[in-house]
């Protein structure tokens, strides 16, 4: 063969060799960039997914509390609309009810002898329905039952209520609820509405669907799906009860997406190696007819359980990509093999050169940053994935943007409270270990101040929750103005009408003039619509590092201290010491010597005197209850009285009291030729069912033979504010009998001339408080004086107790206030005594 045959030939040869290796080269080259490619976009997704699951848990859980507390206002409005028994109760109420109160059913939950059922529901299915085998469900309704706080530690507990966890519906297991229960002892079944799917809708409308629906879209990615490698792969853990079965939420296997390239065996072991290995894991197999590529990408929490990422590629896209190219290049080197290498050169470098692009780029994604377009002006599969990385980049872009704002707005919301705009318990309790951490450090001081308003409830039962509200704002607003903008204080709403200040580096005086000025502040009188409200808070104080070095138990120490500033009276700041942490531990022990004195009619009366201070005569007296108990010895009204008012006991303490003293009474008038007459407290308890109440007054007065003239009930403002009917009734019932009324403690409530003038009164008793605050110069004596001409105004009468100064005594007689009692003339006298001190006189 000629030199000139060979030279082409070898030089063919060579060429053919120089494009064989220049080809083979480039096809490993784009299958290492491919798959570089596709490993860079599928950790881009992957991220993306997560952070949707994350950020859809969270705000779930969000929801989720919103839809507890929700639950518990439509119980509370419930409880009111329905009679205390489930007998009288209709279905149709129930589903009226439910429509009213926006909740998708209400069930009645009622004990039996061994079990608690619902015995009335708008929802058919839940009638008839056994609790028994729901284990701490079953438990957490017991607790409510006694009127114990639910400590299961599952759901949302608040005083009388709980709201168990998002689960299926084992009554209808194809609906997912959202359940509340309520229960206060005053009914005898327990208050259970629910939501049914809310959590689900949620999801569906904000979760990862969409963004999983939107990736499958993309070419290529065949199938998204988010693992729980809990219980992939293992058995079903179903649940049976009430003749349904199903499996419960946090046991599904699959938490979003579908698993059509279902390959369950081998899908188990690799989501399995990458929670344990925290690595990424990935296979190639055939299924469903398709060459496919699947990846596991584990995602972990600090707080939650990890889950699993799975995303199937389409391989076979990959290799056609490939294959594609190849036969091109073969083509092209067998038609151009004289100008391949300058073709080759080229050639190679029009496909480098986009694909270097494009990954530049998809790393720019990859590393957060969004919106940055690509310029490649191609119509070819280079060309279209360009569009798509740009497609894909505003895509994100608009998505983090989103999620930036929504993650702004739920965050402002996780922290602050949304009626008053203060910050919330969440942001306190995050706050307060690491501010006490900063103190402990610094040897400074942190003081927590626990506000609670006086008598709100009644405010609130009274005029409405929407009037309550205004109210909690005005609070807010008030607090607020006591304090200068400051980064160490800290003013949070707890709940209710239940506020905490946090306070760093102040003495105790300081702190206590601060809690002061806030409870003169807040004792302003209420403008609302034109009426004048009048409200007063206590406070209670605890101090770091002085009282504790425990968060938790500042927080206690200020609670028992506020707690003990109700018990004095209200209006005033309390400090805590350790003697308040030791009455709180004996109550318990106090509750049940209580009971049983009162069992064994162990309860002692005393009388005090009411004079005629002109006349010099005794006119009456008022009784008094006392307790002497054989290991607490001498035991205060103000501690007993509350303990008898929140254990149910005050009535048949009413009742003992009641009966001794008209007893008493009627005994010592018989040898008396002027009549005395005794007057005795009643509280909130016995007006809250009037008609009983009258009844039994007469059957008393009649069994102790005193005629109703002599007898006087004195009642507190806070009773005539509610102004019901039946209470009212009750009054003038007791008025037509020849009772008389008094008001106890009058100035230091709700004084309204309104029921004064209206409802049927006939004595105001002036509060000692006023009385002792006047002065040998008659200073301070305002008030004691408004009162009297306010009695004589209105044709009442008007007795001052708590006299224990000679000038009290010419004040009021220089007011002509001559009806008195108080220690100046007698102190409360046991029954010997006092017969002894009347009959002497």
């Amino acid at each position: 063969m000629s030199i000139k045959r060979k030279i082409p030939l070898i030089f063919c040869l060579l060429v053919f060799l120089i494009l064989f290796t220049n080809n083979a080269f480039h096809y490993i080259r784009s299958k290492n960039q491919l798959l570089k490619y596709n490993e860079i976009v599928i950790k881009m997704i992957a991220k993306e997914v997560s952070f949707q699951v994350k950020n859809t848990k969270n705000s779930s859980l969000y929801v989720e509390d919103i839809l507890g507390r929700d639950l518990r206002t439509a119980s509370l409005v419930i409880k009111h609309a329905l009679p205390a028994r489930y007998q009288d109760i209709t279905i149709e109420q129930l589903k009226a009810l439910a429509k009213e109160t926006g909740v998708s059913h209400i069930t009645l939950l009622a004990k039996t002898s061994d079990d608690i059922i619902g015995v009335k529901s708008s929802d058919s299915q839940e009638i008839g329905m056994s609790t028994k085998g729901w284990g701490y469900w079953y438990e957490a309704y017991n607790q409510l039952f006694s009127l114990q706080p639910v400590s299961v530690g599952k759901g949302i507990t608040l005083p009388h209520y709980w709201s168990g966890p998002i689960e299926v519906a084992s009554s209808n297991p194809n609906h997912i609820d959202k359940w509340g229960y309520y229960y206060d002892g005053s009914t005898n079944y327990m208050i259970n509405p629910y939501f049914r799917d809310k959590i689900t809708d949620y999801e569906k409308r904000f979760g990862p669907w969409k963004i999983i629906q939107d990736f499958t879209k993309e070419e290529g990615i065949l199938e998204l799906t988010v693992f729980n490698p809990k219980n992939f792969g293992k058995k079903k853990e179903v649940v049976h009860l009430n003749g349904n079965k199903y499996i419960r939420i946090s046991a599904q296997p699959i938490w979003y997406g579908k698993y059509t390239y279902q390959n369950i065996a081998t899908d188990a072991r690799q989501i399995k190696k990458a929670i344990k290995t925290k690595n990424i894991q990935t296979y190639r197999d055939s299924l469903n007819c398709k060459m496919i590529m699947k990846t596991f990408v584990p995602v972990f929490s600090k707080n939650d359980q990890p889950f699993v990422i799975g995303l199937v590629y389409d391989y076979g896209l990959i290799q056609a990509e490939l294959v594609h190219e190849l036969k091109v290049h073969i083509l092209l080197s067998i038609a151009i093999m004289i100008i391949v290498l300058i073709v080759s050169f080229i050639f190679s470098r029009s496909i480098t050169q986009p694909i270097g692009y494009i990954v530049e780029q998809v790393n720019e994604i990859a590393q957060g940053n969004f919106g940055k377009n690509l310029k490649l002006k191609r119509k070819d599969e280079f060309g279209m994935l360009a569009e798509n990385v740009n497609a894909m980049s505003n895509r994100l872009h608009s998505y983090v943007e989103d999620l930036n704002q929504s993650k702004e707005l739920i965050e402002y919301q996780a922290y602050h409270d949304p009626l008053t705009g203060l910050l919330n318990r969440r942001f306190f309790q995050e706050k307060l270990n690491p501010i006490i951490a900063h103190a402990n450090e610094t040897g400074e001081t942190v003081s927590v101040l626990f506000i609670d308003l006086d008598r709100f409830k009644q405010v609130n039962d009274s005029f409405g929750h929407n009037k309550g509200d205004e109210i909690l704002k005005i609070v807010a607003h008030r607090i607020k103005e006591c304090f200068p903008v400051d980064d160490h204080t800290i003013i949070t709403r707890q709940g209710g009408d239940e506020f905490i200040i946090l306070l760093q580096n102040l003495t105790l005086h300081d702190t206590t003039t601060t809690a002061e000025r806030i409870v003169n502040n807040l004792k302003k009188p209420y403008s609302l619509n034109g009426q004048e409200i009048y409200l007063s808070a206590c406070c209670g104080i605890s101090m770091y590092p002085d009282h504790t070095k425990n968060a938790d138990t500042l927080i206690i120490y200020s609670d028992l201290a506020m707690y003990s500033a109700k018990k004095a009276g209200g209006n005033r700041v309390t400090v805590y010491s350790n003697k308040l942490n030791q009455s709180n531990i004996e109550r318990p022990r106090l509750e049940a010597h209580l009971r049983k004195a009162i069992e064994n009619e162990k309860i002692d009366v005393f009388y005090q005197p009411k004079i005629n201070v002109k006349s010099g005569i005794i006119f009456g007296a008022e009784a008094l209850v006392r307790w002497t108990d054989e290991e607490f010895g001498v035991v205060s009204p103000e501690l007993f009285i509350p303990i008898a008012e929140d254990t149910g006991l005050i009535q048949p303490l009413w009742e003992l009291v009641m009966k001794s003293a008209c007893q008493q009474v009627s005994k010592w008038n018989a040898a008396r030729s002027l009549p005395l007459s005794i007057s005795v407290n009643f509280s909130a308890r016995q007006f809250q069912e009037p008609c009983s109440m009258v009844h039994r007054v007469k059957e008393i007065l009649s069994a102790s033979q005193l005629p109703p003239e002599n007898f006087e009930i004195e009642i507190t403002e806070s009773i005539l504010l509610n102004n019901s009917t039946e209470i009212v009734q009750s009054l003038e019932s007791l008025q037509k009998m020849g009772i008389a009324v008094s008001i106890d403690d009058f100035g230091t409530g709700y004084s309204s001339l309104s029921y004064l003038k209206d409802l049927p009164i006939n004595t105001l008793k002036i509060d000692k408080s006023f009385i002792q605050n006047i002065d040998q110069d008659y200073g301070n004596s305002e008030i004691p004086e408004a009162i009297i001409n306010l009695a004589r105004s209105l044709h009442l009468n008007v007795i001052a107790e708590g006299v224990e100064k000679e000038y009290q005594k010419e004040f009021l007689l220089s007011k002509n206030c001559v009806e008195m009692q108080g220690y100046l003339f007698s102190n409360p006298l046991s029954k010997e005594d006092f017969e002894e001190y009347i009959f002497k006189k």
